[in-house]
């Protein structure tokens, strides 16, 4: 088994248990494994500028001032990964996570996506740039597994 940690940025849809399961799967498997992600917290995430940098009434600034501060995360962390997971979830189309993915695979960074077959097509270029695209969180940790042994 490898010595080195790996750090994992987590990326994409905050409605489902699937980081815990990553997570969870990781340490019962042992690895050495560092995860990161996003702020999951719907409302501070996207309230983060206006409550910082003061009140919009317009929805675009509001979310505008947001967006930049949470880049400023979401692009760290995802510089600092080993490995990058994107999830995509089935209810809410995530625009964020396919930008996460993109900016990966833009800096080499290796990158497994995660979703259901009905998002097959839709994702079908999102889905060559990774190397490997897994249906279930359980898949993702036996690749962490393969990966880390």
């Amino acid at each position: 088994m490898s010595t080195t940690t790996w750090t994992l940025y987590l990326s994409g849809e905050i409605h489902s248990d699937w980081r815990q399961r990553i997570v969870e799967g990781a340490r019962n498997l042992g690895l050495q494994v560092r995860f990161t992600a996003p702020v999951t917290d719907h409302e501070s995430s996207d309230l983060c500028g206006v409550r910082i940098l003061g009140e919009e009434s317009d929805p675009y600034w509001r979310d505008r001032k947001g967006a930049g501060i949470n880049a400023i995360r979401t692009g760290k962390l995802i510089r600092d990964a080993d490995l990058v997971v994107v999830r995509f979830g089935p209810k809410y189309k995530q625009w964020n996570a396919a930008f996460d993915a993109g900016y990966a695979a833009a800096l080499g960074k290796p990158l497994i996506t995660l979703h259901d077959s009905e998002h097959d097509h839709a994702l079908k270029e999102v889905d060559a740039a990774a190397q490997a695209t897994a249906r279930t969180p359980e898949q993702v940790v036996e690749i962490l597994g393969y990966l880390l042994s």
